[in-house]
């Protein structure tokens, strides 16, 4: 069976022809597999990342899920791609056995008789692929627009001392084995072709084209197709480049010379690309673009259009320039090009455009001039979209596998840590030392480099001590932390006390500064928890720690000490209009506009003052004072918050408040709330999953003052408490949303308990159904009214915690406001509350898109009365579940509400003002 090993590397020779109107591509394969481990194999892996789209089960649709993208779940058929394999044959023709493993994306092949090191095989596969639409991840046909094929053939997975497999979860990182390709490529006419492989002249026939595509010591080919001829190619002095990558606003040979120049900076500070010609494409810039200012849109432009383009093309030609250069394992280690991708990125900035602000010609604005985030340097981002993540406790390390990685580090977080990592070593050891490694690492080890050869090409140039790079700032997700304590000056010479607040041991800076001028700079090592340090005195007035930033402190707020005297050490007041980032050198207060609304009320203007930044602090005030106009007297709420995070799993958070509201329930009488609580959170140890707990404990204070005209209407004393603990667990799918709560209250007249399951599942005929069930029982109760009553539709909210625009209206559009609580009714049934027991259930399944039917049954049960049996039916319109739905009742324990008078007073709705909760939409997906 082993056939003599004449090339050392594998083989593969491909005839594809892709069928327009049927989005198919029939391929036949003839792969020579060569063994080039030291071990004798009887199975071979390849990858078919195309059949991750096949279905709702595969790794793709689950991660879809896990991000709240129901798009793959909900495809039909016909949008799916899938492989249909016809045989797989080896040299003598022999079928082999094959199964597809894990989530059916990759394929094993059982060998006859086991292949020795050194030896080879020939297979020969015969399959068709149906491609996606492009719609899902970017890759398949675009509505006759065009195609972009990517890891669309089979192709070798990596065996190093066992088989790497990987699944194909959107995170564009196949890995796969290095192979002399040749693709004999046909495809409709009318059609452009561009592909980083090199390609043969190409030749049209009557319906069709023809090319050769060309990779010599490559791994897998991009094609993209598209009926424009939108790709330019470029010929430099250093590497040929296509691109479709433009700007209708820079002029096009402008746009020319600054590719140019930067296919000249990558060859000077990588070296010489290994292949014939660098795809540069809006398809992979699209893929990672630059995240924050400049995906605003285009017509608000915030940089100038050159800075825009270079630096749109920098990043994308530096990311498919080290893609195609080193072969690393892109799941375990692609902390490495991140951290040689953004260096250098930083690096260019420096060099070419020092003096651009992180918000461009945003930062002159007048209003906008003043605040912190327009004073900031373009390359200040890395540091704060790192910290972003960090002061969330989301934080991981730049180590952690790829598929491992919550979404926001996968896209930003971790990618810039990286290159920040690298800009603190360049500043730690020097600039020259770090562009040597660079150079030496992408010349040596091109297409045969592991992280390992990265850190000795480091350890190789250094001239101080690194293991702290690899061991702190890389493997771990450990802050960095430091602290001027104390300091003490003499004629000649200031000595001060660093404190390490962390324990990560990691050398720190220090710049001594005279009229925000840097006048001196020192590095310290080895401080493990505080340190004595003597410097010589110049004309300095402050010192500084980490002045340039290149370290991603967890907190600067505490990083300068002034030598002009104790009272000039206070940092000053800065009151600031809306939400800014951190500023280290004021105590920031922000101060915002705001308008709420209620019924008695009516629309209440105020100001928000609050000390939040872009940046989470574990200490919060946020005081929200507002003017009812109705009332004509302040009404508002105010909170202050303590947050304590522990670990990054298990018990991961602990929440220390105190809060206070006044409102109106009714008119001229006012409601106001006093509230001390504490909280705990735990997490799995999968970072990924969107499981939480909470453990809360409450003392809600209510005090109530009433109209002299409703005197004798309270049927409770205006004032009481309430104990209220709560254990809640949630898991939050959008294919399958589980969550349950226990509530415990207790109060001078009454002691209930209470529990909620709520569960939402998206089946495989893409029916969705939901289902409720809510259960409390009263242990004691003394009251003599329903106030504190279980209630079927309407609770009392007597915590004061729900959202009503009108809580006291009985009738009228208020009062046909539903919120989801107690018993989840719809309908308004007779005698709706219970003060003994309740029990219920509420389901509701989908007919057509967003319109739904429901149903809701359950028991009350009253003292000294029978339990009741209830329900309600209709039908629900969920345009946005939890935010905005409308409920049409149909039948119910009154007959069929449908016939009878008044009907539009019967529909109920649901609505959310709340700009925080519906941001949450948007935040849950990165987080």
């Amino acid at each position: 069976m082993g056939c003599p090993n004449l090339w050392g590397q594998h083989q593969n020779e491909i005839v594809a022809t892709l069928d327009g109107p049927t989005n198919q591509i029939r391929i036949r394969q003839h792969f020579t597999y060569v063994n080039q481990s030291d071990k004798g194999l009887s199975t071979l892996y390849f990858n078919d990342w195309n059949h991750a789209y096949s279905n709702k089960k595969t790794a793709l649709a689950k991660r879809f899920g896990e991000e709240f993208n129901r798009s793959l779940h909900l495809a039909k058929e016909r949008e799916r791609g899938k492989t249909t394999i016809k045989s797989i044959v080896d040299h003598n023709y022999t079928g082999l056995d094959w199964k597809r493993e894990g989530n059916v994306d990759i394929i094993r092949v059982n060998l006859n008789e086991i292949l020795k090191p050194g030896e080879s095989i020939h297979l020969f596969f015969t399959y068709t692929i149906r491609l996606p639409e492009a719609k899902f991840t970017g890759y398949g046909h675009n509505d006759n627009l065009g195609y972009n094929l990517k890891d669309w053939y089979f192709t070798p997975a990596v065996f190093d001392d066992g088989w790497k497999l990987y699944n194909n979860i959107n995170l564009d990182d196949l890995y796969t084995d290095v192979t002399e390709t040749r693709i004999n490529f046909t495809y409709p006419e009318r059609l452009f072709l561009a592909s980083n492989y090199r390609n043969s002249s190409i030749s049209n026939f009557p319906g069709g084209q023809h090319v050769q595509l060309i990779g010599d010591n490559r791994k897998s080919c991009e094609i993209i197709l598209t009926i424009t001829d939108k790709f330019t190619k470029h010929v430099t002095d250093y590497v040929t480049i296509t691109t479709d990558l433009e700007s209708n606003k820079y002029e096009e040979i402008s746009q020319g010379i600054s590719i140019n120049k930067i296919a000249q900076f990558l060859y000077e500070n990588l070296g010489e690309y290994p292949h014939d010609n660098l795809l540069v494409s809006e398809l992979d810039y699209n893929r990672s673009p630059l995240y924050g200012v400049s995906q605003l849109p285009s017509f608000i432009r915030p940089y100038e259009e050159q800075f825009q383009f270079e630096m749109k093309f920098l990043k994308t030609a530096i990311r498919s320039y080290l893609k195609e250069s080193l072969y690393l394992d892109p799941r375990k280690e692609r902390w490495v090009n991140d951290a040689i991708g953004f260096y250098l990125i930083i690096k260019y900035v420096d060099e070419h455009y020092p003096d651009q602000k992180l918000i461009g010609k945003l930062s002159n604005i007048w209003g906008l001039k003043n605040f912190h985030l327009a004073q900031m340097d373009f390359n200040e981002q890395y540091s704060l979209f790192s910290m972003l993540s960090a002061r969330k406790n989301i934080d991981q390390a730049l180590t952690t596998s790829n598929d491992s990685l919550i979404k926001f580090n996968q896209k930003i977080a971790n990618g810039y840590k990286a290159g920040l990592g690298m800009s603190y070593l360049s500043a730690y050891l020097g600039e020259k030392k770090i562009d040597s490694t660079v150079l030496d690492f992408f010349k040596n080890y091109k297409q045969k480099v592991s992280a390992v050869d990265f850190k000795k090409t480091i350890e190789k140039y250094a001239d101080k001590k690194v293991d702290w790079f690899f061991d702190e700032y890389v493997a771990t997700d450990k802050k960095i932390d430091y602290k001027i304590k104390k300091v003490e000056k003499t004629e000649d010479s200031i000595t001060f006390v660093l404190k390490n607040k962390r324990g990560t041991n990691v050398p720190i800076s220090l710049f001594g500064l005279e009229n925000d001028s840097v006048v001196s700079q020192y590095w310290f090592t080895d401080i493990d928890s505080t340190k004595s340090f003597t410097i010589p005195r110049g004309n300095e007035d402050r010192l500084v720690l980490n002045y340039d930033q290149k370290i991603p402190e967890f907190n600067q707020r505490d990083n300068w000490k002034t030598l002009n005297g104790f009272f000039s050490s206070n940092k000053k007041l800065k009151f600031q209009f809306f939400k800014d980032t951190e500023d280290p050198y004021y105590n920031q207060v922000f101060y915002v506009p705001i308008v709420n609304f209620n019924l008695y009320d009516g629309v209440t203007p105020g100001m928000r003052l609050y000390n939040k930044t872009f940046l989470e602090r574990p200490f919060q005030y946020d005081i929200a004072p507002t003017y009812s106009f109705l009332e004509k007297t302040l009404v508002g709420k105010a909170g202050l918050r303590y947050r304590k995070y522990h670990n990054k799993t298990g018990l991961f958070v602990s929440n220390y408040s105190f809060s206070g509201s006044t409102s109106h329930f009714q008119v001229n009488s006012r409601v106001s709330t006093l509230t001390p609580a504490i909280s705990f959170g735990w997490r799995p140890n999968d970072l990924l999953s969107n499981r939480r707990q909470y453990l809360m404990f409450r003392y809600r204070n209510v005090f109530r003052t009433i109209d002299d005209n409703l005197v004798g209407e309270l049927d409770t004393d205006p004032d009481y408490s309430v104990m209220n603990v709560r254990f809640t667990d949630v898991d939050n799918n959008i294919l399958n949303y589980s969550s349950w709560y226990i509530d415990a209250q207790h109060s001078s007249d009454f002691t209930k308990i209470a529990f909620e399951w709520d569960y939402r599942k998206l089946f495989q005929s893409n029916r969705q159904l939901n289902l409720r069930f809510y259960a409390g029982k009263f242990l004691r109760n003394k009251t003599e009214s329903n106030f504190f009553s279980f209630a079927l539709d309407r609770p009392t909210d007597y915590m004061f915690d729900l959202a009503y625009l009108g809580r006291s209206e009985d009738s009228g559009i208020y009062s046909q406001q539903v919120i989801i609580a107690e018993g989840g009714f719809k309908s308004k049934l007779e005698n709706p509350f219970a003060n003994d027991w309740i029990a219920t259930t509420n389901a509701s399944t989908n007919i057509w898109r967003w319109v739904e039917a429901y149903g809701d049954l359950g028991f009350i049960k009253n003292k000294g009365e029978s339990a009741r049996f209830v329900y309600d039916s209709g039908i629900r319109l969920n345009l946005v579940t939890d935010y905005f739905e409308l409920y049409f009742p149909v039948y119910s324990n009154r007959g069929w509400e449908i016939a009878q008078n008044n009907y539009t007073q019967r529909i109920r709705f649901v609505v959310t003002l709340s700009p925080r909760t519906l941001v949450g939409l948007f935040t849950r997906k990165w987080f």
